[in-house]
């Protein structure tokens, strides 16, 4: 069994849910804010845990990391949020080791993401590398993959035309709109919430329907009012909420509220009202579907559209693949090098003390025994030896793990324990 002696805890995990079985609401359960993501960091450190990263999107929630078992990594995840252990079993993915390296891969590479190409899981990724390091829960292993992953998807970016064309979830909300309503530049526009998804759905917004009509809202006025800024837009108060949509044609909600903020007893309007809900957990209430004069669009919805662009990007999965193939192969050589490395140099230690005793014994039966040759000598031999032997443990077509143990019983080496 595969081992990377990278952690106390000797098995690498991929735990996790995403879109391809769990539906939105069930996703909601699962849903890490801020707070939640801490809380999980702390309470790892409680555990034992030594190395771990949590990410949660409106996508996927995961969590990649050491552990004995994956139930210590499953029970973080339950412990904090809304979601059951056995809730969990019915929709999620268990990964380990060498799966758990390769899961990691697709999804940052956006081979896995929702609408093919949406690379934005990238950033997440990156968000939660910083913070697991900053609470020191980032070991050399961990930090080395993210690394490998940040530059196959930069590969990807650049090398293929996977991420051609603007599709992503806020793009794909925009896209809805303007096929499925007419006039859509004399309509009024509701954005609230400007989040990530939010910023990212304004900017579409601006730049295809030409709608000189967009309203933001957000909870914290100062952060849609940057946003605002940006493109000239009209912000209004979060008191203001439920009179904005009453004048609205579209609503467009991108909160992170952990609880549905907009449900029918907001709406007094009869006129046609157009409302997509962008939010994990979701957040319009799906009673607001008994009124006649609404229809409701959530982001899975959205992310079943296909249409040229993400056909064409489908071309490029080959080649997307290739270059995760040839960054995952000097993953792997580099963590093999990390995994014999206490070995080798407890071998060299260990010639080095035959050495030592060696040049003792004919130190004491020669008078004219030259102390620099000999030691030059010496070295020179335990090197090529290590080398040698290291050159062997690289080998393709070797067992690394059998020949490890050959190595510590043949010269009797301590078996060691060294988290490298």
């Amino acid at each position: 069994m595969e081992h990377y002696n990278m952690s106390k805890g000797t098995t690498f995990y991929a735990i996790g849910l995403s879109y391809k079985k769990a539906d939105a609401e069930v996703r909601g359960h699962f849903s890490l804010d801020e707070t939640s993501k801490l809380a999980v960091l702390e309470q790892a450190k409680q555990n034992g845990i030594d190395s771990l990263i949590v990410t949660s999107t409106c996508n996927r929630t995961e969590i990649y990391g050491f552990a004995q078992h994956p139930f210590q990594l499953i029970q973080l995840l339950c412990d904090n949020t809304k979601g059951t252990v056995e809730e969990f079993q019915k929709v999620a993915y268990v990964y380990k080791n060498k799966d758990a390296i390769s899961h990691i891969f697709r999804v940052g590479s956006g081979l896995d993401s929702q609408i093919l190409g949406d690379f934005e899981i990238i950033s997440q990724l990156k968000v939660s590398a910083k913070l697991s390091k900053k609470h020191q829960l980032f070991n050399p292993f961990l930090e080395r993959l993210v690394n490998a992953v940040i530059q196959a998807s930069k590969r990807i970016k650049t090398e293929t035309d996977i991420s051609s064309g603007a599709t992503s979830v806020s793009f794909a909300s925009v896209q809805y709109i303007m096929n499925t309503i007419k006039t859509v530049s004399e309509k009024n526009i509701l954005l609230f919430g400007t989040g990530k998804i939010g910023r990212n759905t304004c900017e579409n917004l601006v730049k295809h329907t030409k709608n000189e009509h967009i309203t933001l809202i957000n909870r914290t006025k100062d952060k849609a009012e940057a946003v605002a800024g940006k493109f000239n837009l009209l912000v209004k108060d979060y008191a203001n909420l439920q009179e904005e949509i009453n004048s609205s044609d579209i609503l467009i909600v991108a909160t992170g509220a952990q609880n549905p903020t907009v449900d029918k007893y907001c709406i007094q309007t009869t006129k046609p009202l157009l409302i997509l809900d962008l939010s994990i957990p979701k957040n319009v209430n799906d009673n607001v579907t008994d009124l006649d004069n609404v229809t409701l669009v959530h982001l899975d919805d959205l992310s079943q559209i296909t249409d040229e662009t993400l056909e064409r990007r489908k071309a490029h999965i080959p080649v997307a693949e290739t270059i995760i193939e040839e960054i995952k192969t000097d993953f792997n050589a580099w963590l093999a090098t990390r995994k014999f490395a206490p070995t080798i140099k407890a071998l060299k230690h260990k010639l080095t003390n035959f050495a030592t005793a060696e040049l003792d014994t004919q130190r004491k039966k020669m008078n004219d025994f030259n102390e620099a040759q000999a030691e030059l000598i010496s070295n020179n031999i335990i090197q090529k030896i290590t080398n040698h032997f290291a050159h062997h443990l690289k080998g393709d077509d070797v067992s690394t793990d059998d020949s490890l143990e050959l190595i510590k019983k043949v010269f009797q080496l301590e078996a060691t324990t060294d988290n490298v």
